[in-house]
């Protein structure tokens, strides 16, 4: 099992496209969190979105995509790295019953999706934030993308508990010279695909399934699968330097009320505790630092 990004192009149409399959690296953002059903198809769905337009990063940098509202569930964010490196989670209401998406994340009700680029070479973080238009987390995205990029694009995505999938399609500058239907054709067959095709099908019988004809006729270029990974490390030094910056008053005042420091990681699903021993060795080792 493995999650990938199989990105290809329609050479004679001038149409380029990319599946994105995640099986390991889905499951594993899922483990320990009991989402239900519901949440989980539109965590995945957002997990393979993700991924998609974190792969088109050309440098160092980190992506991330969060929609966030008032419906039963308020918030959805997934962050991926150019390495591919993702986590994300889903934060909503103990029950969260089938609806129509707008319905689930409050879209109507000043929902919205934030896209943050974090680049090394910039002094803050690219943000930008647009309504969510759309009746699906594919309709979403589409949108938006068509909006960021200017180029008409098509997407379709479905997940379940074991895969999260996506299909992407865009039209190139050039597409019309080449083929003034083309597009129009290549988006009706796509819009054919069945969420069962998606989850159950690799990428190559997929495209053979749905573009059979244009393959023939026009060839189509496969490019080398990416991988994608879940990337969730324990990082203790960095929780320890947030409870330094308390300072050691503050600190002391919240040992001596709750008997530990519990530092909660909600993308990463993880608690870090620190006694009254580890913070006083962690002050200790600071004063330590600053007479050397």
């Amino acid at each position: 099992m493995s999650s990938t990004i199989q990105r290809f192009l329609f050479d004679g149409l001038d149409i380029r496209g990319a599946i994105v399959r995640l099986d390991d690296c889905w499951q594993q953002m899922q483990a320990g969190r009991d989402y239900q059903p519901t949440v989980a198809q539109l965590l995945g769905e957002t997990a393979a979105v993700t991924a998609l337009i974190a792969g088109q990063l050309k440098q160092p940098g980190r992506l991330t995509l969060q929609l966030r509202g008032n419906g039963p569930i308020q918030l959805l964010v997934m962050d991926c790295n150019e390495q591919l490196q993702m986590r994300g989670m889903a934060r909503s209401n103990p029950v969260v019953l089938p609806a129509p998406v707008p319905e689930l994340l409050g879209a109507h009700q000043g929902g919205q999706l934030m896209m943050s680029l974090d680049l090394p070479t910039a002094r803050q973080p690219y943000q930008s934030y647009v309504p969510m238009v759309g009746e699906s987390i594919a309709e979403i995205f589409e949108h938006y993308l068509e909006q960021s990029e200017q180029q008409p694009s098509r997407l379709f995505a479905t997940a379940n508990s074991k895969a999260a999938v996506c299909l992407f399609l865009q039209k190139m500058p050039q597409a019309d010279n080449h083929d003034q239907d083309g597009w129009s054709r290549i988006s009706q067959l796509a819009a054919t695909v069945k969420p069962a095709e998606l989850l159950e099908l690799d990428a190559e019988t997929l495209l053979g399934r749905l573009f059979h004809e244009e393959i023939e006729a026009r060839g189509l270029r496969v490019y080398d699968a990416q991988t994608v990974v879940y990337h969730c490390p324990e990082d203790r030094e960095k929780v320890a330097d947030m409870i330094r910056s308390l300072g050691k008053a503050d600190a002391e005042t919240i040992l001596a009320e709750h008997g530990e420091i519990l530092i909660r990681d909600d993308i990463c699903n993880r608690d870090y505790r620190f006694s009254a021993a580890d913070v006083a060795q962690l002050f200790a080792d600071s004063e330590a630092g600053k007479l050397h």
